[in-house]
């Protein structure tokens, strides 16, 4: 039996592949970092936050009617005296409201005759961000019910909060009704950024304040992404065209 033997050809050997420049690796790098940053803080954004329309000036100085803001997911068990959510109860009519929590369960919140000033465990409480004289209304003195919280506009004279309703649940509101809490107003530009936390309510010592959420770092995450997209495209671009014009030269 013969055996068929195949003899190789004579030709150019294969072509060999193009070593990539480091720039170019550098680029690609870069353009992927910029990518991870700017889709990974969207995202957490997205996940963690949603965004409500103010709808009055009940919470005014601190929010104005028709501004958007950011506002983080919560169940309730979180929340602080001081904070600012965003809830719905059935028993004030089922509206969305944003307000902001005064006392918590175990606290008994009243505003008494003489200087009129709202007090949480008999300790006055001193309100900067009040619009206004801060007037507080009728006096009432309320025991908040454990896993209740009583809420109250910053706008007192223009606020349906819990002094409205005090005939039911002593104008309380269940925990699990908070949606969520106000971070950010990010609607009109000009009044955008942080919702800063008070410290009103320090000098009753207990609970501490609820730690900030994700949207700082994930908001600069996606702006540093941007940037580093943004500029290596523009730098990659750049020595492209410098390139080019070396070789017709």
């Amino acid at each position: 039996m013969s055996s068929v033997v195949e003899r190789a050809t004579d030709g150019p050997p294969p072509a060999a592949r193009p070593r990539r420049r480091p720039a170019a690796v550098a680029q690609g790098v870069l353009l992927g970092l910029g990518l991870v940053l700017l889709i990974g803080g969207f995202a957490v954004i997205a996940v963690s936050y949603r965004p409500y329309s103010i709808p009055t000036a009940s919470m005014a100085p601190t929010l104005q009617a028709q501004d958007t803001v950011l506002a983080r997911k919560t169940d309730g068990s979180d929340v602080r005296r001081g904070d600012v959510v965003i809830f719905r109860d059935q028993a004030w009519g089922g509206e969305l409201m944003v307000k902001r929590v005064v006392a918590v369960g175990g606290d008994t919140v009243a505003v008494v005759e003489g200087d009129r000033r709202l007090t949480v465990n008999g300790t006055p409480v001193d309100e900067p961000y009040l619009a206004g004289t801060g007037a507080q209304g009728a006096s009432f003195s309320v025991e908040v019910p454990p896993g209740r919280l009583f809420l109250l506009g910053d706008n007192r004279l223009g606020s349906l909060d819990s002094r409205v309703h005090l005939e039911t649940d002593g104008g309380t509101v269940p925990t699990t009704e908070v949606e969520a809490r106000v971070e950010a107003t990010v609607l009109p530009f000009g009044r955008a950024g942080l919702l800063t936390g008070t410290s009103a309510f320090e000098a009753l010592g207990g609970q501490r304040p609820a730690a900030p959420g994700p949207l700082e770092p994930a908001f600069w995450a996606s702006v540093a992404g941007a940037a580093v997209i943004l500029v290596t495209t523009a730098v990659g671009g750049v020595a492209g065209l410098a390139r080019r014009r070396r070789r017709t030269a």
